[in-house]
């Protein structure tokens, strides 16, 4: 494996399609190419260390090459790397599902294994659509969601979850969708306070699941956060009311907490804070502490029951991927449960959430080009303008937010924006000092950019 870093530069530009990037630009850049990680700092080919400030896409829970981690992996493979969950199970595959229905919302009783945030989505769809067919309810095929609400890429999960930005060239291939407007006052609501903005969202989403309560078969939506529109936050109450609209029309509610979900908004799971139970719930990103790619979408007994009957009966849920339950996934994804609980995970967060809190309060809120702050517990977006006063965007060729991002990259601090909305993300263990640094640094490099 070569280490010279000008022929992997040559290679990747040569060969690779990154995700999420404008390739021309990418091949006039100097590429960072990591080559190992180690606590929460990634470290480049030149031996040069960067604080992980997005937990490598909001999925490094503990930091890289935790021990308890390497060794439960290490462990498994000395048993079996892979075996089809088709007509076989396996240990950790039990033994996990077991674990998360035991730390669950109240309420689930079943898990069905995938590989990602989107296909956990899809999983979902797809059983929501069974389950009323199943019913006997034909008329419940469409689905409704949150306007500008992220749920993957692949084709179900783009139909719920449309961004114009990501999706448009990909629309012909698309259902439609009932839209619900949330209630954030920066994009929808920005003439009447936040109170007001709930109540009108709410009243707007108790007329639409109304008025089609009989065609829909779920409505599905990423609780607190919107992460990919740009973490867009939901007031309190918001999910709660939802759910409730949902049971009074019996519409099935599925939570989509990829993004969310393992410790990131300081509960296990976002839901918690509304003391809601989803019919379905959606797991990716931290649940295997960002080491190998596992997803699981947890369901009621209720659901399960629909889909059971004579083989002849073709009930069977024919849904599967090749990964589905990968042993070495599911053996990481026991051990993250299990520091979790050994390390008091999320009580530990608390004060760094209050502290998080003030300092973008304090620091951040008044800097000229910070027009607004959203933040739930290690979740934080921060939107960047250029006219705070009239709420004017950059435009797009400034490219302000990618320019804060290589300019926090210069101070040792890997970050990344949505548009011009810089996203941080911290590993859930951070400590007191890398947690600072990384506050200064985004902090540093907004005003030199937005200044310059």
């Amino acid at each position: 494996m070569t280490s010279n870093y000008e022929e992997l530069k040559r290679l990747d530009h040569a060969y690779l399609w990154h995700p999420f990037t404008q390739m021309q630009e990418w091949m006039g850049e100097e590429p960072l190419i990591i080559e190992r990680g180690e606590g929460h700092y990634l470290i480049d080919l030149k031996g040069r260390r960067y604080l992980d400030g997005v937990s490598s896409l909001w999925c490094n829970l503990f930091g890289h090459r935790r021990p308890e981690l390497d060794e439960a992996l290490r462990e498994q493979l000395d048993r079996i790397a892979h075996c089809t969950f088709l007509g076989l199970s396996h240990v950790p595959g039990i033994e996990l599902a077991q674990r998360l229905i035991e730390i669950a919302p109240p309420g689930l009783r079943r898990v069905f294994y995938s590989d990602n945030g989107a296909t956990s989505v899809e999983v979902a769809l797809k059983i929501a659509l069974q389950y009323w067919q199943l019913k006997g309810e034909k008329s419940r095929t469409r689905f409704a969601s949150l306007v500008e609400s992220y749920h993957g890429d692949t084709v179900g999960a783009m139909s719920v979850g449309y961004s114009e930005t990501f999706h448009r060239f990909h629309r012909p291939l698309l259902f439609p969708a009932l839209r619900l407007s949330p209630p954030h006052v920066y994009r929808y609501f920005k003439h009447l306070s936040a109170d007001e903005a709930l109540t009108s969202a709410i009243r707007e989403a108790e007329e639409k699941l109304s008025q089609e309560r009989d065609s829909l078969a779920a409505l599905i939506i990423e609780p607190l956060m919107q992460g990919a529109a740009g973490m867009w936050s939901q007031p309190p109450g918001y999910v709660r009311t939802l759910s409730e609209i949902c049971r009074k029309n019996r519409i099935l509610f599925i939570l989509d907490e990829v993004a969310t979900g393992f410790g990131r908004t300081g509960r296990m799971f976002a839901c918690e804070h509304e003391g809601v139970s989803p019919d379905i719930l959606c797991l990716a990103k931290g649940i295997t502490g960002g080491y190998l790619p596992l997803a699981a979408t947890l369901t009621t007994e209720e659901i399960f029951s629909a889909f059971l009957g004579e083989y002849k009966d073709l009930k069977s849920f024919f849904h599967g991927h090749t990964y589905t339950g990968n042993p070495l996934g599911c053996a990481v994804a026991l051990a993250s449960l299990d520091l979790f609980q050994k390390e008091k995970i999320l009580e530990r967060m608390q004060p760094k959430i209050a502290y998080l809190q003030r300092r973008l309060e304090q620091d951040f809120s008044p800097l000229a080009h910070v027009a607004d702050i959203r933040q739930r517990g290690f979740m934080v977006g921060i939107e960047l303008v250029e006219d705070k006063r009239a709420l004017k965007k950059y435009p797009l060729e400034n490219r302000i937010g990618h320019k804060v991002i290589l300019e926090a990259r210069k101070r040792g601090v890997i970050i990344r924006p949505l548009g011009d909305v810089i996203i941080l993300m911290p590993p859930l263990t951070i400590k007191d000092d890398e947690l600072k640094s990384l506050l200064d640094v985004t902090w540093e490099s907004i005003k030199v950019v937005t200044e310059s």
